[in-house]
């Protein structure tokens, strides 16, 4: 009997670790000439990256092969988030000034603006949309509140949110890979700089929540950058983009209750600042950032660092199980799992 239960013990610790070893970032390409941090997997084919020089790709066979464009006129435009939603249809936002908000119809062959503002106080930061009709653009505070504009039509025209959320001094969102909003039921925010937050609100009736995070905070490069929800926790990434081999209060997690949050950091964080989480399936989370590639798969609890090389952002499928990241260079990986 003890002889049985011993075998049973180092089958599994096998079989983990033969499934922990398999889990690596397989690079697609480098060495072009731009800086990706907009991406979007529309399924197990269709993906589409956005970056600097007014540039974006789409691939059509899950990665393997890409179509590049410069978009006219926006050569000089940084487009720091897309959403897809086909080979055809995708929204994208430039960052920095002036601000822009671009949608194609056609698969890119002819952008349309559908937002403009030449105020240089204007900065974009994230986007992300409900479902294909309902969504959310958000950017640096003006006045004390932060900027979030809405669009019920698919992007075809945006309107200044009726209550966004009060920013504290020198308090700011991070560009860096379009995750420091969420959107499904409610609208998540994650914040930076002065201080670290967690602003919450409900979708339809726009009252904000907001918790402090124990995430390293008190100047411009620090602070949380990116959320992700799972199925029993929401987990939250970030550090100091200007020391990105720092591993202090790089990840937070807040496990689901009946009752209320829980607010809890990891026992082990991810190896360093990272920029981007998302969600992969049951308790498993992949991050990854300028210091390499961490995941989780015990709901965050602990981390480990599966690749040294530096992305900026990861994706899942919104129908599908392809993994895609995307970084400076012209940067692209897949995760394989």
């Amino acid at each position: 009997m003890k002889i049985k239960y011993i075998t049973y013990i180092l089958t599994c610790l096998l079989a983990f670790s033969i499934s922990v070893n398999a889990q690596k970032v397989i690079p697609i390409q480098q060495n072009k000439p731009i800086s990706i941090r907009g991406l979007s997997v529309v399924n197990n084919k269709i993906a589409w990256v956005s970056g600097t020089k007014g540039t974006i790709g789409i691939t059509k066979d899950g990665g393997a092969n890409w179509d590049w464009q410069q978009i006219k006129g926006f050569e000089k435009s940084d487009f720091r988030d897309i959403e897809a939603f086909s080979d055809k249809e995708a929204v994208i936002i430039s960052s920095g000034s002036p601000a822009y908000i671009l949608k194609t119809i056609d698969g890119g062959t002819h952008w349309e603006t559908k937002y403009k503002q030449t105020d240089s106080t204007y900065f974009l930061d994230a986007m992300d949309f409900s479902d294909k009709q309902h969504g959310f653009v958000l950017g640096d505070p003006i006045g004390g509140k932060f900027l979030l504009l809405e669009t019920i039509n698919g992007g075809a025209t945006w309107n200044p949110s009726n209550n966004p959320p009060i920013a504290l001094k020198d308090e700011a969102a991070f560009a860096a890979s379009g995750t420091c909003l969420r959107v499904n039921t409610s609208i998540t925010i994650v914040t930076g700089g002065s201080n670290s937050r967690m602003l919450v609100s409900p979708i339809e009736k726009q009252e904000w929540t907001s918790r402090s995070l124990p995430l390293t905070n008190g100047s411009a490069s620090r602070g949380a950058f990116s959320v992700a929800y799972g199925n029993n926790q929401t987990i939250i990434v970030g550090g100091n983009y200007a020391k990105d081999k720092l591993t202090d209060s790089v990840a937070y997690l807040i496990p689901k209750s009946k009752a209320k949050f829980k607010k809890e950091l990891p026992t082990v964080g991810p190896a360093g600042y990272q920029s981007c989480v998302e969600y992969i399936k049951d308790d498993i989370f992949l991050s990854t950032g300028t210091s390499g590639t961490n995941i989780t798969i015990d709901g965050g609890k602990t981390w480990r660092k599966i690749d040294e090389v530096s992305y900026n952002v990861c994706r899942k499928a919104k129908r599908g199980n392809l993994i895609l990241l995307a970084g400076d260079r012209g940067r692209l990986g897949f995760f394989k799992f």
